[in-house]
């Protein structure tokens, strides 16, 4: 069955990734698009530059930064069509890989909006 994955952009693509959506609003330093291996950039998914900055990648902002940004893709139309694109994917047995560039694996916005994602696939009967 497919699924969602998270994972850093500078880690090795694999074939296993399926699509691989890059999910930060800005480029990661020192990647090239060749080595980046996207299908699709989706800038407009990502935190927006006010609510990043106040975040800071502080692990203490972390549940309200949250809680935040939840709020922003509750209320984002780029948001809901990405997640139509990844219902059709994985209805399609194709696995999406949240690709995004912050140092720390477990306090960034890539796993707050693959939980987002799979709370919105749950309701509408994946």
């Amino acid at each position: 069955m497919a699924s969602i994955t998270v994972k850093r952009v500078y880690e090795q693509p694999e074939d296993t990734d399926g699509l691989r959506v890059l999910v930060d609003r800005l480029w990661p330093r020192g990647v090239s698009k060749e080595r980046a291996a996207l299908d699709l950039w989706s800038k407009d998914v990502a935190p927006s530059p006010e609510l990043r900055r106040w975040f800071g990648h502080d692990p203490e902002r972390f549940s309200e930064f949250s809680a935040r940004y939840e709020d922003e893709l509750a209320s984002s139309s780029a948001a809901a069509a990405f997640l139509d694109t990844c219902r059709e994917k994985l209805a399609s047995n194709r696995n999406v890989t949240l690709l995004y560039a912050a140092k720390d694996p477990a306090c960034n916005h890539a796993l707050v909006l693959k939980a987002w994602l799979e709370r919105g696939l749950d309701s509408s009967g994946k």
